[in-house]
């Protein structure tokens, strides 16, 4: 339920790891971004332009290659928009087995690049962390981004996909890896920088992605507060940050260490993950500050929960995460409570514990609603700034 076994897969991925040419010179790139919700899913979708056709994939970070579902198609799960024909795309081609895109798999996905029974083919193999998965061949195509034409664009092409990605037609990676990764494979036009704006999950609800760094065309109300991206080796792929602090209400927590080797931030996991030292504290202050209320039964990953049916509003304490270099992140309203019932009476607290101590914590799109986060690639920073989303 929720995204457990995304999450847990991502621990087992950091266990076992730790054991392109544009034609036109553009700086900035901007996107609709929207909630999946219509899509079934609780991860955010963007429209692209792949090989001349609409293509509507999963916006995340935690991963590097893009991909889509493909004609002929040995299995593949239910999407709503009609399959990628690579035969009906003039400027679609295979990527050959023995290129450096295809050898660059092994460090974007862990799995290395395979020659096909057709040798000048390059197969990969992409497992999520729910026993999701794709399969299929690398391949080239146009690529638009908003209105920004991005040739020879390097992208999965999906055979046999499985899982839950809802009806979205695949997944845009945005990781840090070499070669791979929007980010990489754009580095030229956009300079390594891209951000986002994650609205509510209500239908009519848009932000926006945009590729580039022009703060200009931010909306954003507060300024922008960067911190630096912790440098993980092992786990190079990944966005980690430097956790300082968290406050409730205002009040500090007490905590002798908030996150050892960084926190992930990851748009691709939708509710933050904590250590279970911290998520005990964040509870115990949440508790004494939101108190009175009825409890309600917990749901899913999700243990602190209240039934609000009979309130017409409530007193919610703000949240603030604090990072290295005086950067903080201010959890929107939107972001702390889950509703699992709509008529109130069963409403969770959107913050989860890890299993154990030395996990890797990880910051979910849930908290990162209605804020401008900027991940510059080239500087090693990420920054966060308030921002009612709407779609620039």
């Amino acid at each position: 339920m929720l995204d457990d076994l995304h999450v847990r897969f991502l621990q087992s991925q950091f266990r076992n790891r730790i054991s392109g040419i544009a034609t036109k010179d553009v700086s900035e790139a901007q996107i609709p971004l929207t909630s999946g919700v219509r899509l079934e899913t609780l991860n955010y979708i963007v429209t692209v332009e792949l090989g001349g056709r609409n293509m509507t994939v999963i916006v995340d970070t935690g991963s590097d290659l893009t991909w889509v579902q493909c004609r002929p198609c040995k299995l593949c799960y239910n999407q709503q928009e009609p399959l990628f024909n690579p035969s009906e795309s003039k400027s679609y081609h295979s990527v050959l087995c023995n290129s450096t895109n295809c050898q660059a798999l092994q460090f974007a996905t862990g799995n290395s690049g395979v020659c096909g029974s057709n040798p000048q083919t390059c197969n990969y193999v992409v497992n999520y962390g729910d026993g999701s998965y794709t399969r299929g061949e690398l391949a080239r195509d146009h690529l638009i981004l908003g209105t920004t034409l991005v040739d020879n664009f390097v992208f999965g092409c999906g055979r046999n996909n499985k899982g839950l990605f809802g009806g979205a037609s695949g997944l845009m990676g945005l990781g840090r890896s070499d070669g791979l990764s929007v980010v990489s494979q754009t580095s030229s036009l956009f300079g390594g920088v891209f951000s986002y704006c994650l609205p509510s999950t209500e239908a009519a609800e848009s932000g926006s992605l945009v590729m580039g760094g022009d703060s200009s065309i931010y909306k954003n109300t507060t300024p922008i507060s960067y911190t630096r991206m912790v440098a993980n080796p092992q786990l190079s792929t990944f966005y980690f940050l430097n956790l300082t602090g968290i406050s409730i209400g205002g009040v500090a927590l007490q905590v002798p260490s908030f996150a050892s080797g960084g926190i992930l931030i990851d748009s691709g996991t939708v509710i933050s993950r904590l250590p279970p030292s911290v998520y005990k504290a964040i509870k115990a202050e949440f508790l004494k500050q939101f108190s009175g209320y009825p409890p309600a039964p917990g749901f899913s990953i999700l243990d602190t929960c209240f039934n609000l049916s009979s309130y017409q509003e409530v007193n919610i304490p703000t949240m603030k995460m604090h990072f290295e270099g005086e950067a903080e992140l201010t959890v929107d309203v939107t972001g702390i409570f889950y509703m699992v019932k709509t008529d109130a009476s069963q409403i969770c607290l959107a913050l989860a514990s890890l299993s154990y101590e030395d996990e890797v914590a990880i910051i979910g799109n849930y908290q990162q609603r209605n804020q401008r986060v900027v991940y510059n690639t080239k500087e090693s920073k990420l920054g966060f700034a308030e921002e009612s989303c709407g779609f620039i």
